[in-house]
């Protein structure tokens, strides 16, 4: 069953963006600018999609509208169809490598088969692709994308310069963020990510998980990479080695993090799991860094 459609807003957000959330799976966000709107991210389904552009109806004021999809996740992208004719899509170039990997289509019929919701979604991917960054000039705002990598190699984050709002989406995530693997280049890659974001100065950091739109969040995630970093850097050798690290006392998830007491079980599953593989990542690190001493 797919999760209700909400619009929402954070204390000192701007009336022209909106956050389209859908339940406790991922938020969109909707920006009218003078010349043209812009959606980052189409949710996970197209019927998701389809009834978050109804609500944001009125909001769009019959401007054109463009898509930004952030990264090939299936809670990103997976409702493209319900744009896919009737307003251009754009992403990193990244995210054609992504969307042509098998796995991607493995993945769409594995939820499919345990969800119902996923059987008529159709892996529809962007008209415009770019390297680096590509900036939007809707008159009144423009909308710098930025290659943001780490938590996967396509990501993006969006930086409104005239609001000082940066729009992070997974780039920045309440607990913690997660990277692309257990390597430590793509642990450097979201490391370096969280800097950029951090050196924007923003005023409002709004990621797609977590509910906040505090730039603290930011240091917070720097914080969290860099603790597990000066505690694995005091492993001996055979530590290093123990696959079951991340349940020992002092590697657990809570011992890095505060973890809310109203975050669903399956949730709580989620942020260890991505804990597991920042931990694996940050260890490969330190293997490597032993290694080239």
């Amino acid at each position: 069953m797919n999760p209700s459609i909400e619009l929402c807003s954070y204390p000192g957000l701007d009336e022209r963006i909106v956050i389209v959330r859908a339940g406790d799976e991922v938020d969109a966000v909707f920006v009218r600018t003078e010349r043209f709107n812009v959606l980052i991210d189409t949710l996970g389904t197209p019927e998701l999609c389809r009834t978050a552009l109804d609500l944001l109806e009125e909001k769009a004021e019959a401007r054109p509208l463009i898509v930004v999809n952030s990264h090939m996740d299936w809670d990103h992208f997976w409702g493209n169809a319900a744009i896919a004719g009737r307003a251009p899509i754009i992403a990193h170039a990244a995210a054609l490598d992504r969307l042509r990997d098998p796995a991607t289509q493995q993945i769409l019929t594995d939820r499919a088969g345990e969800e119902s919701r996923f059987r008529d979604v159709q892996l529809i991917g962007p008209d415009i692709t770019f390297s680096g960054s590509m900036v939007l000039n809707g008159g009144d705002l423009t909308l710098e994308l930025i290659h943001t990598p780490g938590h996967t190699p396509d990501h993006l984050a969006v930086w409104i310069p005239e609001l000082r709002i940066c729009l992070a989406v997974d780039a920045v995530e309440y607990p913690i963020p997660e990277v692309w693997s257990r390597s430590a280049d793509d642990l450097r890659l979201i490391r370096s990510s969280l800097e950029r974001i951090r050196d924007l100065d923003a005023r409002l950091v709004i990621p797609a998980h977590g509910r906040t739109s505090s730039p603290s969040t930011v240091d917070e995630n720097l914080a969290y990479f860099e603790t597990l970093a000066d505690r694995v850097g005091s492993l001996s050798e055979s530590r290093l080695a123990d696959t079951q690290l991340g349940s020992a006392s002092g590697f657990r998830l809570e011992d890095f993090v505060a973890i809310p007491d109203d975050m669903p079980s399956d949730t709580l599953v989620f942020y260890r799991n991505c804990h597991e593989t920042n931990l694996g990542a940050t260890v490969q690190a330190h293997i490597e860094k032993r290694k080239s001493a």
